[in-house]
């Protein structure tokens, strides 16, 4: 007979003191076990309580110092969205080194950063890394630089798809047409207010806890550079945003952004996009050759796009041993990022990817060519496979 069952419903009491005597292990364990549990209900329903702007905010308050990176050759969204971590820092007491890799030689963008007199500081190795503690803007996995791949990010804030945490903080919202959209929400919920552009244009000393007008002016370019001007690929959120926004952005600094004078090689670019493009039903391919610019390449990808009865573009051009690739679709049955990255997965040394609409990647000539593993791809086979790759055959 079970020993509690020899005293009925009083020997229970006799039962748990002959477990208690003869298993103290297991107690502890099933006691240890318990209170884990319990701190993980905790965390988790205080993580559910505490908006991501707190956290974001309570990951900085920790840290002496941080690398903010953006993505190689960065826009305007990835720009702002620097922008926006180094103001949390600043209010967190932390030291913020906003870094890139890669260029910034796109007009919008240099006009980005010359008129809102942005002080980027541009790396080449994982060495020049401001601080071990980095946090990620615009994109969640670090590449462009001898080793990106080593660095475990401490946050992350994205739009764009992919696998990338950070170890404290991840924000990553692929159905966002912007970053800024994310750090305007972030300001929003903190309660920031915006200081009046007509009195305080630099977000200096004397600003006190109004964020800045360039900061401001440049959330808002983000999210219309990201965007197209709040017409693709954007969410009510961008222009809950922009509404937020809107009261603490400079007028004639957001004009001098949008409308900065073209670089003639880009007008080339685009011309010779034009003019060689090869067009199979409603999608087009242009080789545009060697550049010295690679921002022009998707600056021509949109060109294409105005063409009539063309709803998907592929541009490729040449630069420095790289043959990019810059892609924009307006045809639902075209993911121009899946179809990018069909179209170079079997070559060595090639990445590519992107949205529904917009894509990029970049293909190793010599592994093109043959060198590595691969037996090549002549040039005008890989133009055939991008035609198969939006049309669904690769």
């Amino acid at each position: 007979m079970p020993l509690w069952a020899q005293g009925g419903v009083e020997g229970v009491p006799d039962a748990v003191t002959a477990v208690l005597e003869e298993s103290p292990l297991l107690v502890a364990a099933v006691v240890v076990g318990a209170i884990v549990l319990l701190l993980g209900l905790w965390w988790t329903v205080d993580r559910l309580r505490t908006p991501p702007a707190r956290r974001l905010e309570q990951v900085l308050q920790s840290r002496d110092a941080v690398a903010v990176l953006m993505h190689p050759n960065p826009d305007p969204d990835a720009m702002s969205s620097a922008l926006a971590v180094g103001e949390m820092a600043q209010r967190a007491g932390t030291d913020a080194t906003l870094q890139y890799p890669g260029q910034i030689r796109h007009q919008e963008n240099r006009a980005f950063q010359t008129v809102l007199d942005l002080d980027f500081d541009r790396i080449e190795s994982v060495e020049e890394l401001a601080s071990d503690d980095v946090v990620l803007v615009d994109h969640n996995e670090p590449r462009g630089f001898p080793g990106a791949e080593g660095i475990d990010p401490v946050a992350v804030v994205d739009h764009h798809p992919g696998s990338g945490e950070g170890d404290d903080f991840t924000d990553v919202r692929t159905d966002y047409g912007a970053c800024a959209t994310i750090f305007a929400e972030y300001f929003d919920s903190l309660g920031w207010e915006f200081a009046d552009p007509d009195v305080e244009t630099d977000g200096g000393e004397g600003a006190g806890e109004s964020v800045a007008p360039s900061v401001a002016t440049g959330l808002l370019y983000g999210i219309q550079s990201d965007t197209k001007q709040l017409t693709k690929g954007c969410t009510a959120a961008e222009f809950r945003a922009a509404e937020y926004l809107y009261d603490g952005i400079d007028e004639d600094t957001l004009d001098r952004i949008a409308n900065p004078q073209v670089d003639e090689e880009v007008l080339d670019v685009k011309a010779r996009a034009i003019t060689r493009r090869e067009v199979r039903n409603a999608f087009a391919v242009s080789d545009v050759g060697e550049v010295s610019n690679a921002d022009a390449i998707p600056q021509a990808a949109d060109e294409l796009t105005r063409l009539e009865g063309v709803t998907a573009v592929v541009v490729l051009g040449e630069r420095e041993g790289q043959l990019h690739l810059s892609g924009r679709s307006r045809d639902d049955r075209v993911h121009m990022g899946k179809a990018l990255e069909a179209a170079v997965e079997d070559i060595p040394m090639a990445s590519a990817g992107g949205h529904a609409r917009m894509g990029g990647g970049q293909v190793s000539i010599e592994h093109m060519e043959g060198i590595g593993p691969s037996e090549g791809v002549p040039r005008e086979e890989f133009k055939r496979r991008l035609f198969d790759a939006m049309t669904g055959d690769v």
